[in-house]
């Protein structure tokens, strides 16, 4: 984000809004002792919005006009990121000068910034999921610890927080699991055949690893609760053993069950219930990946699709 002609000008103020614009980073830098980068930030952004407004004074700008800017700077080709920030430290600028300088109004109140394109989650294909989780890795007790969370990751859809979260007593070798999610939001999920034989065997090398006193149901190499980022960095290790071009995480895993299961049963409702998403539109994301996927079979199967 680049400031135009009164870059400089902020720093030596002349006019009116100039100066009002100097006084608002100056109480930025020495009351909420804002961090350099962050302030140059807020500088560039001010200086931005004084170069749109030209001639026409601050309070006398109003909604319509931001609007029009922000439109401006997304034809330039800023970010909705970008352009989010900007509109951040326009708005507190403004909520500063109706504070302390008499604004009636906030021009910049209600705007939001274009909705960024919302990437799709990555997952793994079924034939992939396999080659990850169908192996003749050595039967090591952190190795068969590695395999009793992955499984378990994949056939039930857990998040990494609620993985390492589980405890001895929650026994999802039994078949089913209790976990709580986002939002302390509680559900119950079941635990697939060969999760089910990978925990209990898990179960029998936990004996020589964990601590007498140990709750948690995965433990690290000292025997107690393992952390989130230990899950990840095994994981990874995991899948480059076999050769997976994908830089696998825990989450991904997640994206495949959910991939997976929709693509069987086709049943949205069913597949947010596992996951414990409280909006559906959260889940549907996942149609779209399905569609990619049928995409691709179209394109390669249609007689009037292909490249001639």
């Amino acid at each position: 984000m680049r400031g135009g002609r009164n870059s400089q000008v902020i720093e030596r103020p002349g006019k009116p809004d100039e100066k009002r614009v100097a006084q608002y980073l100056d109480s930025l830098a020495h009351q909420r002792r804002l961090s350099p980068a962050t302030l140059t930030n807020y500088r560039r952004a001010l200086a931005t919005l004084l170069d749109l407004a030209g001639s026409k004074s601050l309070d006398a700008l109003e909604a319509a006009e931001v609007r029009r800017y922000v439109a401006v700077l997304h034809g330039k080709g800023l970010s909705p990121r970008s352009l989010a920030l900007i509109l951040s430290a326009w708005r507190g600028c403004f909520r500063w000068l109706a504070r302390h300088r008499g604004f009636t109004s906030n021009p910049v109140l209600g705007i939001r910034a274009p909705k960024a394109a919302r990437p799709l989650p990555k997952a793994l294909t079924v034939e992939a999921a396999q080659r990850l989780l169908e192996s003749d890795e050595g039967e090591g007790p952190l190795l068969v610890q590695d395999r009793a969370m992955f499984e378990l990751l994949y056939s039930s859809g857990l998040r990494v927080g609620e993985l390492v979260a589980l405890n001895l007593a929650d026994d999802p070798a039994q078949g089913e699991v209790t976990v709580t999610g986002k939002g302390s939001k509680t559900r119950t999920v079941p635990v697939g055949l060969k999760a089910r034989e990978a925990l209990k065997r898990w179960l029998v090398a936990r004996c020589g690893i964990a601590s007498s006193d140990e709750k948690a149901l995965f433990v690290g190499a000292r025997g107690k609760r393992i952390s989130p980022s230990r899950v990840w960095s095994r994981l990874q290790a995991w899948a480059r053993r076999r050769g997976l071009p994908e830089r696998v995480h825990p989450h991904m895993l997640r994206h495949s069950f959910a991939t997976h299961m929709l693509q069987s049963s086709q049943d949205l409702r069913a597949v947010q219930e596992l996951l414990g998403h409280a909006s559906i539109s959260t889940t549907q994301v996942y149609t779209h990946l399905d569609y990619q996927a049928l995409a691709k079979v179209y394109d390669a199967a249609h007689p009037r699709a292909k490249k001639k």
